[in-house]
């Protein structure tokens, strides 16, 4: 079967048995489509006639192209997934990936910021706007529970349980759990979704027209995380602070802060939404205080 077939199939597979989102769905796309177009000059590639010398091939021309460690286990990733499937399906007999080796990943700590500055940061949204309001609600969120952008952006109304203060959160893999929310961000919440001009057309935004989501743009219909990264941009520039906090770095932010404070691990997993644990544990080498404190406590000659 040829290469670009064989692809359709696989991504139809995700969409319609995994359930996979559609930006997954183009990232699979586009790096099985580069790979293509490295490996052939002509519109056929038969899966039979991909080597483990062809993908080795393409290994090198990642490296001489400069594509960082990051992208190139992406792209094997997905040619690995790829070749998986198209065994099962017996669409070829042969897996090119079974003896490639992956390059080892750059680790790289997340970084989070002091008390001080997440307080900073809040206070850049002009609360006079009701556009305003929401993205300081926007933020407390992220900062009191630790979401990930697409998970707030993903809230629905339904999902927020007043009473008990927890958010139903559907997660990576559309897993889904509760978590909690502190008072200040629910209060900020509130405010934002009980605010008149939701209901009015102003001169900066449209009434709500989807009454579904939690978060909704200027035009009244749900938010997307391009437009909450682009208004987080503009209210860092007004702030001051480093050019490489995002939206993520408050989720890093709180991690940090609640691991600092005595949270344990397992809660800390809980919350976040992590499925294995050594990916929260990251954040026992982030924290400088907590090393500190950890130090001082153990070291026999610290006292």
């Amino acid at each position: 079967m040829e290469f670009h077939l064989a692809v359709e199939r696989f991504l139809n597979h995700l969409k319609l048995s995994k359930g996979v989102s559609v930006h997954t769905l183009r990232g699979y796309s586009t790096d099985l489509q580069g790979f293509r177009s490295f490996s052939q000059e002509k519109d056929s590639l038969p899966l039979d006639t991909i080597s483990k010398r062809l993908v080795r091939r393409y290994l090198a021309h990642l490296y001489e192209n400069k594509a960082s460690i990051r992208t190139t286990l992406r792209r094997l990733s997905a040619l690995r997934s790829f070749f998986k499937f198209a065994i099962r399906e017996k669409l070829t007999t042969e897996n090119p990936l079974e003896e490639i080796e992956s390059p080892k990943r750059e680790k790289k700590l997340p970084v989070s910021i002091e008390y001080a500055q997440v307080q900073h940061l809040l206070n850049q949204p002009d609360l006079t706007s009701y556009l305003g309001l929401r993205d300081r609600a926007i933020m407390e969120l992220l900062y009191s529970s630790g979401l990930r952008l697409s998970e707030v952006v993903g809230l629905c109304k339904r999902n927020l349980d007043v009473k008990s203060q927890q958010l139903s959160v559907f997660g990576k893999g559309k897993k889904q759990r509760m978590t909690p929310i502190t008072q200040t961000a629910l209060d900020w919440i509130l405010k934002y979704l009980n605010h008149p001009e939701r209901m009015l057309d102003a001169t900066d935004h449209r009434a709500e027209a989807d009454p579904i989501p939690i978060f909704l743009n200027r035009w009244g219909k749900r938010l997307n995380a391009r437009s909450v990264d682009r208004n987080f941009a503009a209210y860092l520039k007004s702030s001051g602070l480093s050019e490489r906090i995002t939206p993520h770095t408050i989720r890093h932010t709180i991690a940090t802060h609640w691991l600092e404070h005595g949270m344990d691990l397992k809660t800390i997993q809980i919350l976040l939404g992590h499925t294995c644990l050594a990916t929260t544990t990251i954040y026992t080498h982030v924290s400088s205080k907590l090393k500190r404190e950890v130090y001082d406590k153990t070291h026999p000659r610290a006292k």
